[in-house]
């Protein structure tokens, strides 16, 4: 049964398209000539979601025709510590992740996914996935109560790498978006990746790197606030969202996530893939002592990639890629190049590369020594 709301954008639609039905797209015409049976004869797969940085057994090349994806993404609100400080925040998260995990399907492939709020949460929820179209990107069909779940199926028509989030309404939605209720999908061309010539680009391994702007409140004494619940919270981060400067710029959820003993890991030779995704802010990853020998900075496969990058740009509310070649051992340092937020705000993770040195890529001539006169 329609809702008044519904039934409004229905008429108005039919008025539209009654006037341009002579205008058809082929595309409009070949969507509504598949139906229900023809998707519920597709060939399907479950797959279990993993937490970033890490990301799901996939085909980088997709293996026989279109497939219908099924994923299924709790919600769950839950205190998080976002720095080495033990500052806590009140997050809300799609399945427990800060980022939420990042999920790889093929380009034609249906996505069906079921929203799970359980009844443990105190708030509304939904997701808006800029894969999909229609819909809100599917946030008008989602939004349910603690306690409810759904279930949404679209069509991965488009392939690049794109954010989802949740989008409740109105001044719920970036407030739930800073406190971690945003992720990754990536539909990959059923080919495989390619060169700006069409040739095959593959990697070895992926890593998905989610960067957040967190707006903890402080009391009169500077000292980060912490919070019984989610929606005690909401009153005092606002006031510190619409002041638009971060408390936190972090990696992954929280400052250190990607460093130390978290470090990711890699070896001279390996290709890896990272996509990096900012559902908030413009962000400008570096790879120190490295470089991006393929990006796809606004995140889409049908536009060739760009080459030899030191830096690349993620405009707020997108997700991009990179593919380099790891050619020397060593400590890499990811960074977001706006210096002060990753050294001081926490946007930083590190690669941990195993090889052997090359001299002719970089070589110390001579050791520090003490200044010579002659």
């Amino acid at each position: 049964m329609f809702t008044r709301r519904q039934a409004m954008i229905s008429t108005a639609a039919t008025a539209i398209l009654g006037a341009a039905a002579l205008q058809t797209s082929p595309q409009i015409a070949q969507a509504a000539a598949v139906t229900d049976s023809d998707i519920a004869a597709l060939p399907r797969e479950r797959v279990s979601l993993v937490a970033p940085p890490f990301v799901h057994a996939h085909e980088q090349v997709a293996q026989g025709g279109p497939k219908l994806i099924e994923f299924n993404l709790p919600i769950e609100e839950k205190q998080v510590v976002v720095d080495d400080e033990g500052t806590l925040m009140q997050a809300m998260t799609f399945n427990g992740s800060i980022p939420g995990p990042m999920m790889v399907v093929h380009e034609g492939d249906y996505v069906e996914l079921t929203l799970i709020n359980p009844a443990s949460n105190a708030l509304p929820h939904n997701i808006d996935f800029h894969a999909a179209t229609g819909a809100m990107g599917g946030g008008e069909l989602t939004l349910i109560d603690p306690g409810e779940q759904v279930k949404l199926r679209f069509k991965a028509s488009r392939a690049g790498t794109f954010v989802y989030h949740c989008a409740p309404g109105g001044p719920m939605i970036p407030w739930h978006v800073v406190a971690g209720m945003s992720g990754t999908i990536m539909v990959l061309p059923r080919d495989g990746l390619k060169d700006e010539n069409g040739a095959p680009l593959r990697y070895d391994k992926v890593v998905y790197i989610g960067e957040n702007d967190l707006y903890i409140p402080r009391d009169a004494d500077g000292t980060y606030k912490s919070y019984e619940t989610v929606s005690d919270s909401y009153a005092d981060t606002r006031e510190v969202m619409i002041g638009l400067v971060p408390t936190h710029v972090v990696f992954n959820g929280a400052k250190g996530a990607l460093t130390g003993d978290n470090a990711l890991r890699a070896k001279v030779g390996e290709t890896v893939l990272i996509v990096h995704a900012q559902a908030n802010r413009d962000t400008r990853p570096h790879l120190i002592g490295g470089h991006g020998d393929y990006v796809w900075e606004e995140g889409k496969f049908a536009n060739p990639p760009a080459k030899n990058l030191e830096t690349w740009f993620i405009r707020g509310g997108s997700a991009g890629s990179a593919l380099y070649t790891f050619l020397q051992p060593g400590l890499y340092a990811y960074v977001n190049h706006n210096l002060i937020e990753a050294i001081e705000l926490g946007a930083v993770a590190h690669f941990e590369v195993e090889g052997e040195w090359n001299d002719d890529l970089m070589k110390q001539v001579e050791a520090p020594g003490p200044i010579r006169t002659n």
